[in-house]
């Protein structure tokens, strides 16, 4: 009883995380309600003040990265050995606009798991910001993951 009470307790502090995480990152109505207000109260000014400038830092955050195409080749432990995954992505605005995984694989297993990935991956990951992503699993292939994460921080780091 004691490890499915641990267990929910948990699950119920991660939920309230993911919550209070996705309920900051929403923009409320608040924040553009002051905006077209330009009297010469300062508090209202100071309020108009800090959604804008909340607004282009995270719209600066995109622009860290050069647009371009960039791959990389990333390294992951399997059954088999380590095995080596290729990552190329676009970049527009901090933001994956394409994804080509070339398969490096070094047995059939491999080959299967990889070709699953690499049909996969678009799905998850075109439209979002390069700084969002931490790839877990991809249909069913998990350990691929691991390969395509390290060549999405070589990736970030040259796109700097």
């Amino acid at each position: 009883m004691r490890p499915s009470v641990r267990k929910s307790v948990f699950a119920g502090i991660a939920g309230l995380s993911l919550a209070g995480t996705v309920a900051g990152c929403a923009p409320s109505a608040t924040q553009t309600t002051p905006a077209p207000a330009t009297g010469t109260n300062s508090p209202a000014s100071s309020a108009a003040a800090a959604p804008s400038g909340t607004a282009s830092s995270l719209a600066g955050s995109g622009s860290v990265y050069q647009d371009g195409t960039y791959s990389a080749d990333g390294t992951y432990v399997s059954p088999n050995g380590t095995e080596t995954v290729g990552v190329e992505l676009t970049l527009a605005s901090g933001t994956v606009t394409a994804v080509n995984i070339t398969q490096h694989p070094s047995n059939p297993n491999t080959r299967k798991f990889q070709g699953e990935f690499a049909g996969g991956i678009a799905a998850q990951i075109v439209g979002k910001s390069v700084d969002e992503l931490n790839v877990s699993k991809v249909a069913g292939s998990s350990l691929t993951s691991g390969g395509f994460n390290k060549a999405l921080e070589m990736i970030k780091a040259e796109a700097k």
